[in-house]
C-alpha cells in the first residue's frame, strides 16, 4: 500500500517505520519468524508422530523375529541385547547370574586398549569373579582358576580367554536349554508367533 497524499496513514506508518532503530526491526523479523515456526508446528508434530508410529512398528516386527531366532543357537541369543537382558532376568530365578554377567565382562574387557587399564579391570574381574571364595564366583574348575591367575602377571585381552569359555560352555548346556522352556521365553514365543500371524493375515 502507498499513497502521496499529505496526511495519509500509510505515508505516515512508514516514515514511522524508517524512524525506528534497526535493532528493533531485527527484532520484529525475529518475531515474526518465530510466530511462523510455532503456527506450522502442529503439522510437524503430525507427520513426526506418523514417522514414530511407523519406526515402532518396525520395531515391533523386529523384535517378533529376534524372539523367535533366540531359539536357533546360544550364539543367536548372545548376539540380540534384548536376548540378553532375558536370559540375564531368567538367570536371576535361578541365582546363576553371575555366569552371564561374568562373560559379558570378559566381552568388555577384551574391547580395552590402555595397558594400565587392562591390569586393574582384570584384577578387578578376578576378585569379583574367578578367584576362590570370590563374592560372584563362577563355576570353574581348579585348573582354570590357577591358569587365570598366573595370565594376571602380564595380562593381555586374552586373559579371561579359558574361564569365559567354561562359562559360556556351562550357560549353553546348562542354563540356555532351561532358559528355552521356561514358561517366560513360551509366552514370548506365542505373542511373536501371534503377531506373526496377524500380519501375514493383513497382507
Amino acid at each position: 500500500m502507498s499513497c502521496w497524499m499529505p496526511g495519509c496513514p500509510a505515508l505516515s506508518m512508514c516514515r514511522g517505520l524508517a524512524a525506528l532503530p534497526i535493532t528493533c526491526l531485527e527484532r520484529a523479523k525475529d518475531l515474526k519468524s518465530r510466530l511462523g515456526i510455532l503456527l506450522h508446528k502442529p503439522e510437524l508434530g503430525h507427520r513426526t508422530g506418523t514417522s514414530s508410529k511407523l519406526q515402532l512398528g518396525s520395531r515391533r516386527r523386529d523384535s517378533s523375529q529376534e524372539v523367535l531366532e533366540w531359539r536357533q543357537s546360544f550364539d543367536q541369543l548372545l548376539k540380540s541385547k534384548s536376548g540378553v537382558t532375558a536370559f540375564h532376568t531368567f538367570l536371576k530365578t535361578e541365582f546363576s547370574e553371575e555366569n552371564l554377567d561374568f562373560w559379558l565382562a570378559c566381552e568388555d574387557f577384551k574391547k580395552t586398549r590402555s595397558k594400565t587399564k587392562l591390569a586393574s579391570k582384570a584384577n578387578r574381574i578376578f576378585e569379583e569373579f574367578v578367584q576362590s571364595e570370590a563374592p560372584r564366583e563362577v563355576n570353574i574348575d581348579h585348573e582354570t582358576r590357577e591358569i587365570t591367575r598366573k595370565n594376571l602377571s602380564g595380562a593381555t585381552s586374552a586373559c579371561f580367554n579359558e574361564a569365559q569359555a567354561k562359562t559360556r560352555t556351562l550357560m549353553e548346556k546348562d542354563s540356555y536349554p532351561r532358559f528355552l522352556k521356561s514358561a517366560s521365553y513360551q509366552d514370548m514365543t506365542k505373542q511373536a508367533t501371534s503377531r506373526g500371524i496377524s500380519k501375514r493375515s493383513h497382507t
